[in-house]
């Protein structure tokens, strides 16, 4: 098995040494770098960047620069879709956004996670777990979501909260760790 493969089911890989992974990075970061050169005003230009680097657009999207992820292609982004500025995502695996979704500045969402074992870690060693975004939801300022977890649909994510376990649907939720305060 490939690292990529292993990195895409969720196994340990070799996130640091891989030419392979390596490369695709590299070519994602350089595509971001262009994608947050070009002017606020080319509206079309900067739509159709994106869509060269994440793995699934539908027609109404926008993500203010500057952007910056890992892979782009694990990327999938629904109708409807805003991000404000600073927006990055490590997508060593799927990270998937339903439609209308609302992100406010300097939010992250982070596949990577790493071994505990100092060995293993410094050898470059990491893994990946998905994270889902469902309809309908809005995620406030400077949140982190982390390797993982699913916010369902029609939830609001509170700024500043990281959210390191999964949100039900129709829930209000805020904090470090972030946990549901109301229902919706």
């Amino acid at each position: 098995m490939t690292e990529k493969e292993k990195m895409l089911k969720g196994e340990i890989y070799d996130a640091n040494y891989n030419e392979e992974l390596i490369k695709e990075r590299i070519k994602a970061k350089d595509l971001c770098y262009k994608y947050n050169q070009i002017l606020p005003s080319k509206m079309a230009e900067r739509r159709e960047l994106l869509k060269k680097i994440l793995g699934k657009t539908k027609t109404n999207f926008l993500i203010e620069q500057p952007f910056m992820c890992d892979y782009g292609y694990n990327i999938e982004i629904g109708e409807n879709f805003y991000s404000n500025h600073n927006l990055i995502i490590l997508d060593g695996n799927k990270v998937i956004f339903g439609d209308n979704v609302f992100i406010a500045p300097n939010c992250a969402f982070y596949t990577a996670g790493h071994p505990l074992d100092a060995e293993r870690r410094n050898a470059g060693l990491e893994y990946a777990k998905s994270i889902k975004v469902g309809n309908n939801v809005w995620i406030g300022g400077n949140v982190c979501v982390l390797p993982g977890v699913t916010i369902g649909d029609n939830v609001v994510i509170g700024a500043g909260s990281v959210v390191n376990r999964s949100i039900p649907a129709n829930s209000v939720a805020v904090g470090n760790p972030c946990k549901v305060i109301k229902k919706i």
